[in-house]
This record gives structure tokens, C-alpha cells and sequence, in this order.
């Protein structure tokens, strides 16, 4: 937790600009850190590359220009997490209404676009000047200098394939960058084809998987189980299945990485079940045990550059204002997992898409109920407090009956995941979490292998790469039968729910329509194909003053 952090905070602020004019350049500012000055050296670079971890982690943080978690871009609006908390703004209410809410000036797109824009502006600038320049000193613990620049090159070209990667799942075509923008504004950017959007992405993902370490050498740090993955998903986009299973191989048998099969960690003692060890904190990381982890990403409390999530705010249920006979009875203490504002929960068919034996639907996965706590349960917490008729000891079930509706909505005793679960311990009630969050791991992996199975025609083979994940949470095995898209889908969300970007991946299968309306009663009703796609955020068409920018079909 306490890795990846940004040890000059000025590195940060310089990843939003690529060089400095001329007249700063002739300056003498010996004290003055600029892009000329920082990326002389391996240190230098270090530096730029955890400036960009650190704009990657705001996906799960506020305050971007918008009203919403950016992560709520990519895992909302779908069949499995439906808005629960209306403010009358942001893309958690667009999810709900979609129509004319769904357009050019949401001011989520515009900060979801700057957002990515920056990291590829980050990237190129880290890439761009690796590559140009001969005089940069390239030695540092263990690895030969060649090594050295290859490897700070793949993590900058990984980062950039990642941010084209939701720029081209949202918006479709989009301006392709390759070079640091300096001080030139441009204002003639082309929207560049799908096609070869995804080529980019697939170029800069083999350049990162050949050059990127198996294993992290600090916490936090992206792995080559990170490329081969992604470039699985991308050979499946491009309808490539036998090149998508080539790649999702790699992963899954490379010897380091596993799938955790038994328990482990700092709760192994304790009940619980196997899956649900690695989201504990303590437990998330690569050196912590967690084979599984390709990528987590790090926060740590008072900290320089460690930053805190807001991701059980808004996934998390707001327990807190649950009324029972007049009281709200609930303490918020560090075991209930921080405080949660309803913005997004599951829909009523994620919850039940389980079946009853399924570890990832226990108590340790979902929380489907509180106990009412004295104050020596509670402690170093307040007790809770009695509703009439209720006594310390009983325990009150969170209720799920009936879907999440526009007419039914803020259930603030919805049942919730136990994965997001986190938060400070000194100030439960702060709506910040500092534990570390696993961003990618081998199930994804394996759940695309099981569909490029598929759609390969190996159905046995898929259907036991399925199992393989089924199994280790005592799901029943399924047959041949059995498995087609939707099952796969299914899977995906029993297994990865709040975790993958959900959006992304129905979109890719051509499913997200009919799955919303077929499993979100929040929004479902209302979306339409033209949803299948962002619009262009109209500041940027309004920027590109000396050439037209066409917006997308319907707005």
C-alpha cells in the first residue's frame, strides 16, 4: 500500500504538459523541475511513470470536473449495477433516464475525454523523449541500462493502449496521438477508425509485453500478465479467437501467476472463503500471497501521493440512513465497510444469479444482513442503537425483494458487495477508503480464454476452463450443454462483479442492450442503441476550431 508513490509531487503536475517555452528554457532556474530537467535519468522517468500511475488511480477518486467516480463510466449503466441514489446530475442519473439526458454537454464525458487524453499525453511524453534522446542515463538497481529504457517505455506504452482502450469502447473513433503536444495547441484533431485505434492498441501491448517483468518489483507496478491479457480481450474485439486464446495461454501458464485455491493471508484463521481472502486488506498484493493479482492499485492514509478511493461510496449501500420503527440503528464502524451513498448498487438478477451453495454469494462476499452490536461489540465504536422490539444480538437481513426501480429507489438496506468493502478506521464515516484494490486478475484471464473457446467451437475445453473458476467457489460444475454467450456473461459477472468494466465487455459481445433491458430496471427501459456510444463531448468540437469533428450517429 505504501508503494508507487509519487516521491516529486512537481512530476504530477508535469504529466499534463510535455515542454516548457523557449523563454523559460533560457531562464536560470537551477531549482525549477522541467520535462528537460526530469528526464535525464532513470530517476527522472520513475518519477513520469508514477505521475501516471497516479492519474490512472483517479478513476476510483472525485473531483475531475465531474459529478461522478470515473469508474462509474465503465462498470454503470449495466446489467449488473444499476443506479440507486437520483441527485439530478451526473452519469449515475444519465444511466436511469438516458434520452435527451444522454448528450454532447454531460459534463462527465468531457471529464472522462480530458481524463484519458492526459494519460496518453503522459505517456507519449515519457515514450517520445526515451526514445529520442541518447544522453539519458539509463542505470539503476539490478537491470542493464537497455533494460532499463525498454522497460519504463512498455509501462508508458501500456498506459497509453489502456487509455485507447476506453477511449475507443466509449466514443468509437477518436483522434489517435503519438507525440508529446508541447506547447502547440492543436485544433485540427481527425477522429482516427475503430480499426485503427485497436492496431495502436495492439502495437503498443506487444511492445509492453515483451519488455514488462512477470513480476512487480514494487507494489502496484503493471506486470506482462497485464499485456498478455489485454491483448487477449483486443484479439477478441477484432474477432481473432485463436490469437486472443494464444495470449490468454501466456498468462495462465506462466508458472508465477495462479489462481488462489486455498486460503491465505491475514484471515485464513478466521471464517471466511477462499476467493474472498485476496480483497482483504492485507492479503491484495503479489508479496502478500495473492498469485492471482496482475494488477492492484495502491492507496495509503497520510501519505505523499497516496490518495484514498471512493469506490464504496458509490457502490456501497447507505446502511447508515436505514430506518427501522423510527431508528437508525447502525454504527458505522470499520467492520461494516465504510460509508456507503447508494449511487450504484447490483440489480435484484446480479444478486440472484447465484446459486445458494456459491461462496461468492455467502456472507463473506455479499452482505446480506447486520447483527445489532453493544458497545463491547462494537468497540472502539459506539453501540448500536435499539430499534423498539429489537435486542442486542439479533440479527436484521438487508432486503432485496423487488427490483431497483425509478419509483423505487435510495434502498438504503439493498444488500451490497463485500469486495469495495474499506475505509479509515479512525473515521469510518469519512467516505474514504485507503485499502488497495485489485484492479486486474487471472479469472478475467480465464474467463477469455473460455470465450475464445467458444467461440473457437471447443466446447468442452471452454466449458472446463469455466469450471475451473466455478469450482473454486463450490458452484456447480456445469456441462457442454449448458454454456453459449450469456452463460459466459453470466459467469463474468458472478465472478468479477464491480470489479471488470462491465460496459466495455457486453458492448464488445454486442449484448449490452439486451441485457439491460432484460436485467436493469433502473435505465434498462429507457436506452436505446444510439446509447451504445457516447457522444463527442461538445467542448471538444467546440476546440477543434480549424477543422470540423463529425459527432456520433443520434446526437
Amino acid at each position: 500500500m505504501r508503494t508507487i508513490i509519487v516521491t516529486l509531487i512537481i512530476s504530477f503536475f508535469l504529466i499534463f504538459v510535455s515542454g516548457c517555452s523557449e523563454t523559460w528554457l533560457e531562464e536560470n532556474t537551477p531549482h525549477l523541475i522541467t520535462t528537460e530537467s526530469l528526464y535525464t535519468d532513470l530517476n527522472g522517468f520513475e518519477s513520469g511513470l508514477n505521475g501516471l500511475y497516479s492519474l490512472v488511480r483517479v478513476q476510483y477518486e472525485e473531483g475531475w470536473g465531474g459529478y461522478s467516480m470515473l469508474k462509474a463510466l465503465f462498470i454503470g449503466g449495466t446489467d449488473n449495477v444499476t443506479p440507486n441514489h437520483y441527485t439530478g446530475q451526473g452519469y449515475s442519473n444519465l444511466t436511469a433516464d438516458w434520452g435527451a439526458v444522454n448528450n454532447p454537454h454531460l459534463q462527465d464525458y468531457a471529464s472522462g475525454w480530458a481524463w484519458l487524453y492526459s494519460i496518453v499525453n503522459a505517456a507519449n511524453t515519457i515514450i517520445n523523449r526515451a526514445e529520442s534522446d541518447n544522453n539519458i542515463d539509463w542505470n539503476g538497481g539490478d537491470a542493464l541500462p537497455d533494460e532499463n529504457k525498454n522497460r519504463v517505455i512498455a509501462e508508458a506504452k501500456l498506459f497509453r493502449a489502456w487509455a485507447y482502450r476506453h477511449l475507443v469502447y466509449g466514443w468509437g473513433d477518436v483522434p489517435i496521438s503519438l507525440i508529446e503536444s508541447g506547447e502547440i495547441i492543436k485544433t485540427d484533431w481527425e477522429r482516427a477508425p475503430s480499426i485503427e485505434v485497436r492496431k495502436q492498441i495492439i502495437s503498443d501491448l506487444l511492445f509492453a509485453e515483451e519488455y514488462i517483468p512477470v513480476r512487480p518489483n514494487k507494489r502496484g507496478k503493471i506486470t506482462k500478465g497485464v499485456a498478455q491479457h489485454y491483448l487477449a480481450e483486443m484479439y477478441l474485439v477484432l474477432n481473432m479467437p485463436d490469437s486472443a486464446l494464444i495470449w490468454a495461454d501466456k498468462a495462465i501458464n506462466t508458472p508465477e501467476y495462479a489462481l488462489i485455491s486455498d486460503r491465505y493471508g491475514v484471515n485464513k484463521d478466521l471464517p471466511g472463503v477462499t476467493i474472498m481472502d485476496m480483497f482483504t486488506e492485507g492479503n491484495e498484493n503479489y508479496d502478500q500471497g495473492n498469485t492471482e493479482a496482475l494488477w492492484v492499485i495502491q492507496f495509503a492514509k497520510e501519505t505523499v501521493g497516496g490518495s484514498g478511493s471512493r469506490l464504496i461510496r458509490w457502490a456501497g449501500s447507505r446502511f447508515d440512513a436505514w430506518v427501522i420503527n423510527g431508528v437508525r440503528p447502525w454504527t458505522m464502524t470499520y467492520e461494516r465497510g465504510g460509508r456507503g451513498q447508494s449511487r450504484q448498487s447490483l440489480t435484484k438478477w446480479a444478486l440472484e444469479s447465484y446459486e445458494p451453495q456459491d461462496e461468492r454469494a455467502s456472507i463473506h462476499a455479499i452482505r446480506w444482513y447486520f447483527i445489532l452490536n453493544d458497545a463491547e461489540a462494537n468497540a472502539p465504536y459506539a453501540a448500536d442503537n435499539l430499534p423498539p422490539g429489537y435486542n442486542y444480538g439479533d440479527t436484521i437481513y438487508l432486503d432485496s425483494s423487488g427490483d431497483i426501480t425509478r419509483e423505487n429507489y435510495s434502498r438504503n438496506n439493498w444488500p451490497f458487495s463485500r469486495k469495495l468493502e474499506g475505509s479509515d478506521p479512525d473515521n469510518p464515516s469519512s467516505g474514504y477508503q485507503f485499502n488497495d484494490h485489485i484492479y486486474l486478475r487471472l479469472a478475467d484471464t480465464y474467463l477469455l480464454k473460455a470465450e475464445a473457446e467458444f467461440k473457437l467451437g471447443l466446447i468442452t475445453e471452454a466449458t472446463n476452463t469455466i469450471n475451473t473458476i466455478r469450482s473454486r467457489s463450490n458452484a456447480s460444475i456445469i456441462s457442454p450443454s449448458q454454456l453459449d454467450m450469456d452463460f459466459i456473461l453470466d459467469e463474468r459477472s458472478r465472478e468479477l462483479v464491480l470489479e471488470e468494466d462491465r460496459r466495455w465487455h457486453l458492448l464488445r459481445t454486442g449484448k449490452w442492450l439486451e441485457r439491460m433491458r432484460k436485467y436493469n430496471k433502473n435505465g434498462g427501459q429507457n436506452a436505446a442503441a444510439r446509447d451504445t456510444i457516447w457522444p463527442i463531448p461538445q467542448i471538444v468540437i467546440d476546440a477543434n476550431l480549424t477543422k470540423p469533428m463529425a459527432q456520433n450517429p443520434g446526437f
